[in-house]
Parts: structure tokens; C-alpha cells; sequence
């Protein structure tokens, strides 16, 4: 690990600022996925800004019938809410789904949408990766990918997505509230928040240089089945292959969003309309799959189809 400078911030535009005047700075909370990295050069700020006495540890009703989550919520806390359990039940699924309980006590809302990719060319010091060094290629394509993305993957990056917690606020319309380094405050959709890669896969989510996710909202809940299945190679401690995120009302259209497929959580609003049957053909139109992931296109219509079926039973 690097030598690195710290601070610790008062306040969420007290820490904007102070990104902004450190190049090289970033914000460190529950420190799961940032200190790891870390520890293996991926990761090299010159500085870090401890948030966890900002605030923003709340969740609150909002006026609209909604949630309003602070980026400080741990995982643990936002899963066991009462609001939670009870309206976004998905959400709460999700959640206890990932890591263990000992990463969930320390992993926050804000981080949680943050965390890189897991992809082992990534976490490979000795091999190119496009996202850890631009330019320098992509080792997982034509390596080792049994794992990786199947959709929204490109020339430059094939690396799934790994949250579980971010499938889930995909599916509930979850907004993303951030301040940036000269106090503006602004709201971004979640499905605008996370990025394809592209040529560019070092960029992964729309957060400009020094701004802090402070809060994420959810709209009123959906009434319905709230399901989260997760398909992995062991029954804990693993990421998904394939999960599915679905809220299913008793008589209408479904809202669904996958995991473990693409390089963002991956939901296709359009694919929703129509019949359950075909529904997944329609979500996975245009997947791109190796020799090695290909399984994942009929395992994820297969689960889907479990879900549906299961939802509706």
C-alpha cells in the first residue's frame, strides 16, 4: 500500500470540497471494496476523506410516499428497516444476499453502488485490463470469462457488475442525490447512473471529479410480489451468475432487472411489455456471449421463468 494523506470531513460539501482541492483524493466510508484495493496498488489515492461523521445515515419517509436512503445507511441497517421490509421488499432480498454479514455491518448505500468490478484480470496486477489501466487491452476477453458480462459488453471490457443492492434499485426507479465540490446539488436517474464501458471502461458511473453521493430516493412502492433470486456457485460469499430482481403485481405487467450478466445493472423496460413466456428472450436480445458464458443466456431465462411462474402461483 501507498503512502496516502487523510482528513476527515464535517459535512458532505465540506468533503466535495476537499476532493476537489486534493487531486487524486477519495472518500473513504465503510472502506470494504476501497481498502482491498488498496492493499493491491489498484487502487492509489493521495489522499483519503473519512465521511462517516457527515450525517447522511438516515432514512427517512419522503412527501411523495417514498424512501430517502443516506449514502451512510450500512447494508445491514437498510435491509432490516421496517419501511424496507415491508414496501421494497426486493431491496431487503438483495441485500442480505451479498457478501456476509460481517462486510454488510460495514458496507454503505453510497459504496455499495461504487464498488468496482470483480472481474480477475482486474485484480491482476501483471495483466492489461482497460479499466484499471485505459489503453492497455482487455485480458478477460479470449482468457478466463466463465463469469463475466454477457450484454452491454464491448471491444474494450466484458466485466459483469457486481452489486446485488443495485439490480434492485434498478427495478424500483431509485434516484441518486449528490453534491459536487462548489455545493451544487443535483439528481440522477438510476439508470442513468452506471455506465456501459465502451471505449472508455475506466469511466463507470456518471459522478463528476470531487462529488458525493448523498442520499439515494425511491419513488412510492409498487404493490406486487417482490422477488430476488440469485443464482451463484456456492450458497454464500459469491457473486451472481445470474440474479433476477422482479416486483409482480397479481395481474399486470412485471418490472424486472438482471444481474450477473451486465456491465450495469440491466433492465429493459420495453422488454416488460407482453406475455411472461417471452419476456426474457426480450430482455437478453443482442447478448454477446463467449464460449465460455454462453450458459448464462439460458440459465437467466430459465430463472426468470422459475420467478414469474413462482410470483404468480
Amino acid at each position: 500500500m501507498k503512502a496516502f494523506t487523510y482528513e476527515r470531513a464535517a459535512t458532505p460539501a465540506e468533503a466535495a470540497a476537499a476532493a476537489a482541492r486534493t487531486p487524486g483524493a477519495k472518500f473513504i466510508a465503510g472502506g470494504t471494496n476501497l481498502l482491498d484495493l488498496m492493499k493491491l496498488e489498484i487502487e492509489t489515492p493521495r489522499h483519503l476523506i473519512d465521511v462517516n461523521r457527515i450525517g447522511l445515515d438516515k432514512v427517512e419517509d419522503t412527501p411523495d410516499g417514498g424512501l430517502r436512503i443516506g449514502a451512510l445507511v450500512r447494508n445491514t441497517d437498510l435491509a432490516a428497516h421496517p419501511r424496507v421490509r415491508r414496501d421494497y421488499a426486493v431491496l431487503t432480498r438483495a441485500l442480505v444476499s451479498g457478501a456476509s454479514g460481517q462486510l454488510r455491518n460495514k458496507a454503505t448505500t453510497g459504496g455499495n453502488l461504487l464498488q468496482r468490478v470483480r472481474c480477475p484480470y482486474f485484480y491482476d496486477t501483471a495483466k492489461p485490463c482497460n479499466k484499471r489501466k485505459p489503453g492497455s487491452g482487455c485480458a478477460a476477453i479470449g482468457g478466463f470469462n466463465r463469469g463475466l458480462a454477457v450484454l452491454g459488453t464491448s471491444e474494450a471490457c466484458i466485466a459483469q457488475h457486481p452489486s446485488d443492492m443495485a439490480v434492485a434499485m434498478r427495478v424500483l426507479d431509485a434516484m441518486v442525490e449528490t453534491v459536487k465540490p462548489d455545493g451544487a446539488t443535483r439528481t440522477i436517474p438510476i439508470a442513468d447512473f452506471h455506465k456501459l464501458p465502451g471505449t472508455t471502461p475506466h469511466i463507470e458511473n456518471a459522478l463528476e471529479a470531487g462529488e458525493l453521493i448523498t442520499a439515494v430516493t425511491l419513488p412510492a412502492p409498487v404493490t406486487g410480489t417482490h422477488v430476488y433470486r440469485k443464482v451463484r456457485d456456492r450458497s454464500s460469499y459469491a457473486f451472481a451468475l445470474v440474479s433476477v430482481a422482479a416486483i409482480v403485481p397479481s395481474d399486470g405487467r412485471a418490472r424486472v432487472a438482471l444481474g450477473g450478466v451486465g456491465t450495469k445493472p440491466w433492465r429493459v423496460e420495453s422488454a416488460e411489455a407482453g406475455d411472461d413466456a417471452g419476456m426474457g428472450k426480450r430482455i437478453l436480445a443482442g447478448a454477446k456471449p463467449t464460449t465460455q458464458n454462453a450458459f448464462k443466456l439460458p440459465l437467466a431465462e430459465r430463472t426468470l421463468t422459475a420467478v414469474l411462474a413462482d410470483a404468480r402461483s
